[in-house]
């Protein structure tokens, strides 16, 4: 309790020492503040921090950390587990058993269409929910997320996959490639996380990622019209012309009506269901349990009636037992590895964006925090895991995720009961499944795609920002008409037009002083401010003065000077004396901007105007200072605020401003 006066004390100590301390003293601050670390001192410090995620203990009673507490340290960062479970209790179990086998019951049929969107055997969506969720459990902290084949990554396998090797020419050829894309997804989202590049993934906006979901949702409703009606033939392409066409082909060959209807029926089933469960929050489990039923049903229909000898397609084999191992599938060596790579990269980035987005989402509504970084790497070796067992891309699904949250999960330990209640499913109960039809796979994955669309959001982003909406616009037609290759490809080239737009052209604001206070703010948006006479005082909005935008910048701020001369000869108030630059918002600068400094400077000299810079950075100072421009500029031209900065240009000698 005695402690607290003193620290008290000490604080009021220092701000009267701030209080009494002159300009001079405080521009020395920002003119000998220290050096910032090495760029290798920050990589390796980016590392430790995802490895040992609790950092060292500052408080002086602290013991000195042992090789023992490291390891500890690193166990608990990279397996989550160990920490929470330690404090797991049987009321927090009995929850998650709920919610793992309500999980499950949604999981299975989802897993069996997923696969036959991926052009995979169904077994292979069960595997993919089983080894990932296992290792998510392990090391994620998401408490909420269930793992498992998604749609959009389903997509992503069936269009880019097959241009690479024919998934009917050669199925076993294309399920190897399939698990070597798994692997390369694995390998990239694990490094995007241990080298903390969650950033990569930044480049997908939100407004990007609204419109491509979209327009995913719409080409894999497309490509469920084969299942649907039950269609022999059927394109490989994802652009809505060419299935569009496909189906009109399809449709005056041979195709037996009672897929249709048997489809149909329980599409509509189902989305009376979800209907429901959205109205009645009481009967959440309804839209859960309700594809499951679906395949229950659908399966009695036609065993009884022997429809699948009237032309009703079937799923027919399933093999029994769990996961079998992949290793010797994987294809290193060939002519496809850097292919691979590529669909795998991209494939990395559309899994981590959605279930980092769906995490963080339910994670605000639980109040807790979730590390990217960390999830990246729990995604990234669960993939890898996956693809050594027969698994393709895993990631976190919204709509499972949505049914966790809502039966009541408490920890992963619902994915460790989902992932059980699934492997027993592949040892006891696929035979069950050789009469389920295939057209009802097609209705529940049809059922679950509405939530993929959101015209309200979309709405949102145009009435908020046009810019954002162009991206979002490109993304979604560029899926629609091209493939889903080029529709993230327009995506993330409008994000990078919006970025160096912004970056090449950045906004230059002159400022004022607010009447009665030291506040200098931009007079356009504030237009009370009170401009100084004879000095410029200017501010740019830019993190980083470089050579995308260091001559922009600099002839700005000269016609802007040449602008004001002029105006100042024409009203005969003397001419401009000083150029204030209001450095707050500049982080870094490179050799241009420094070139860019030096130039502005030595044009403003010969006009007889004095340069000023407030409030310089720790990186700005610490380059300016290595280029020597602090001499040339003049130690005394650097001020730690905008208001000292003016009031030493009036008051002192330095510059003769007789017009103020």
């Amino acid at each position: 309790m005695g402690s607290v006066p003193i620290e008290t004390f000490s604080i009021e100590e220092k701000q009267l020492d701030i209080e009494d301390s002159s300009p001079v003293q405080r521009a020395e601050w920002v003119l000998n503040s220290p050096d910032p670390p090495p760029l290798c001192h920050e990589l390796l410090s980016s590392i430790k921090q995802t490895v040992f995620p609790h950092g060292k203990k500052h408080s002086s009673s602290s013991k000195k950390q042992t090789p023992r507490d490291y390891a500890a340290s690193f166990l608990q960062g990279l397996f989550p587990i160990l920490r929470w479970g330690r404090n797991y209790k049987a009321s927090k179990f009995k929850s998650d058993l709920m919610a793992g086998l309500t999980l499950a019951s949604l999981s299975i049929p989802q897993s069996i269409g997923y696969a036959s969107l991926a052009k995979l055997d169904p077994e292979y969506g069960l595997y993919t929910s089983v080894v990932p969720p296992l290792i998510y459990a392990l090391m994620g902290s998401s408490r909420e997320l269930a793992i498992g084949p998604v749609a959009v990554v389903s997509i992503l396998m069936s269009s880019m996959v097959p241009n690479i090797q024919d998934p009917v020419a050669d199925p076993i050829a294309y399920r190897n490639l399939v698990f070597t894309v798994t692997f390369f997804a694995g390998t990239f989202q694990a490094m995007f996380g241990m080298f903390r590049l969650g950033f990569l993934i930044d480049f997908l906006s939100h407004a990007a990622i609204v419109g491509f979901m979209a327009g995913a949702a719409i080409i894999i409703g497309l490509q469920q019209l084969r299942g649907l009606f039950g269609f022999s033939h059927f394109t490989n392409k994802t652009d809505v012309v060419s299935v569009l066409e496909s189906v009109f082909e399809s449709l005056h060959s041979e195709w037996f009506p009672l897929n249709f209807v048997l489809g149909c029926s329980f599409l509509i089933f189902l989305l009376v269901a979800r209907f429901i469960g959205r109205r009645n929050k009481k009967l959440f489990w309804l839209p859960t349990i309700a594809p499951l039923i679906a395949v229950i049903l659908s399966t009695l229909i036609v065993f009884l009636t022997k429809a699948d000898k009237h032309g009703v397609k079937i799923i027919k084999h399933i093999k029994v037992g769990v996961n079998r191992s992949s290793v010797n599938q994987l294809q290193f060596h060939g002519p496809h590895v850097g292919q691979a790579a590529k669909v795998g990269l991209i494939t990395a980035i559309i899994a981590l964006t959605e279930a980092i987005a769906v995490g963080r989402s339910f994670a605000s509504i639980r109040g807790y925090h979730l590390d990217g970084n960390k999830e990246m790497v729990a995604m990234g070796f669960m993939n890898i895991a996956g693809s050594l067992t027969s698994c393709y891309v895993a990631t976190g699904s919204f709509s499972r995720t949505a049914v966790n949250f809502s039966a009541g999960c408490q920890t992963v330990v619902s994915n460790i009961v989902m992932a059980i209640t699934v492997l027993v499913s592949l040892e006891l109960l696929t035979r069950l499944l050789y009469f389920t039809p295939i057209t009802i796979l097609a209705s529940i994955i049809l059922s679950a795609l509405p939530g993929l669309i959101d015209i309200n959001e979309a709405f949102y982003i145009w009435k908020v920002d046009k810019m954002d909406f162009l991206a979002c616009l490109g993304a979604f037609l560029g899926v629609l008409f091209a493939s889903v290759e080029i529709g993230l490809m327009v995506a993330v080239a409008i994000s990078f037009a919006k970025i160096l737009l912004k970056s090449i052209r950045p906004g230059i604001e002159e400022l004022g002083r607010l009447p009665g206070t030291d506040i200098f703010c931009d007079i356009s948006q504030y237009p009370m401010a009170i401009k100084t006479p004879a000095i410029i005082t200017i501010r740019v909005n830019s993190s980083l003065l470089c050579f995308a935008n260091a001559n922009f910048i600099r002839e700005r701020i000269v016609r802007w000077v040449t602008e004001h001369e002029n105006e100042m000869k024409d009203n005969a108030n003397g001419s401009v004396q000083a150029v204030i630059l209001d450095m707050s918002n500049m982080m870094s600068i490179d050799t241009s901007g420094i070139v860019a400094l030096q130039e502005l400077h030595k044009e403003l000299v010969s006009h007889g105007i004095e340069l000023a810079m407030t409030n310089p950075r720790q990186q700005v100072i610490h380059k300016l200072k290595l280029a020597n421009f602090l001499d040339k500029l003049g130690r005394g031209w650097i001020f730690l605020t905008v208001g000292e900065a003016v009031d030493a240009c009036l008051n002192s000698n330095l510059v003769s401003l007789s017009s103020c």
